[in-house]
């Protein structure tokens, strides 16, 4: 019992928080003198200019890693099942007014969006997917697992955190900062929206507790997850897990993986780490059988 008659907890924390001590630097500004009005008096953590100057960047590459590891620790969330594919790619309610599009376009722009209208089964799998993956709600240790993730984009990404939201679900969207404007799809919940600086640390946070990957048509930057996990797996740095690569007919006629293992670049078993789907039905029945569960 303290003098003033409160219980004292012995846990306190005899310092204050870093929060706290920021509240006392702003209350301490009234002080307006040429010492208190020179950024050099700025708290390092509250001085956003002095944060942002190339010589910190190892200290934000710490924050992007910590941030969102502590934020999914708190959530629950035991592991994931990532999705990568096209930000292109239309929904099965876009394609009517793509094909009218097509009508006035230029023979080679049109070809160009009757191949994108051919992909939009592959939004339509993507959400099944997510959505069947969300509904089975598989929790072990007290933590959720494979909760849907993606880019937090359009198109495929869009379709992974749909489904997982028409199921009654969470989902995780990392998005990365463009030139462009981007925002996160609606679909993914709002606490589990992650912004990236860097390309590194958000791939880093894609995998590092995923326990599957599908993997969608897509351009340049699927094609970097995509690479970047075989290569992983293949070196033995990341433990092997269901590669999913939805849409054979695509992927063999952008990448000849036969030729590479002929030229001997790669060895014919490293073509066993990939699992060729075309619906979520399949892709399902992969993780089930790799992990023991029930189908």
């Amino acid at each position: 019992m303290s003098k003033d008659g409160g219980v004292r907890d012995l846990y306190d924390r005899r310092f204050y928080g870093a929060q706290e001590e920021a509240g006392f630097a702003e209350g301490a500004s009234s002080f307006d003198t040429p010492q208190t009005r020179h950024p050099a008096y700025k708290l390092a953590f509250s001085d956003e200019e002095f944060l942002l100057k190339p010589e910190l960047r190892p200290v934000r590459f710490q924050l992007e890693l910590l941030k969102p590891e502590m934020l999914l620790d708190q959530a629950g969330v035991g592991s994931t099942l990532v999705m990568y594919g096209s930000a292109r790619i239309p929904s099965t309610e876009d394609v009517e007014a793509m094909e009218k599009r097509a009508e006035s376009e230029p023979e080679d722009e049109a070809k160009v969006t009757r191949s994108l209208i051919g992909k939009a089964k592959y939004y339509q799998e993507a959400y099944n997917l997510a959505r069947m993956v969300t509904e089975k709600a598989i929790i072990e240790n007290g933590e959720r697992q494979f909760v849907v993730t993606t880019g937090g984009g359009p198109s495929i990404m869009e379709a992974g955190n749909r489904g997982a939201s028409d199921a009654g679900g969470e989902s995780i969207g990392l998005n990365i900062v463009l030139p462009h404007e981007q925002a996160p799809n609606t679909y993914v919940t709002p606490y589990l929206s992650f912004q990236f600086h860097y390309f590194a640390l958000r791939k880093m946070h894609f995998l590092l507790r995923a326990k599957a990957v599908a993997v969608f048509p897509g351009g340049f930057g699927t094609f970097d997850e995509f690479f970047e996990l075989l290569t992983l797996i293949q070196t033995g740095k990341m433990k092997p897990m269901p590669i999913l690569l939805f849409g054979e007919d695509f992927w063999s006629r952008v990448i000849n993986f036969e030729a590479l293992a002929e030229e001997g670049t790669i060895s014919a078993r490293d073509l066993d780490l990939i699992t060729w789907c075309e619906t979520a039905d399949e892709a399902w029945a992969a993780i089930a059988k790799f992990y023991d569960l029930k189908a």
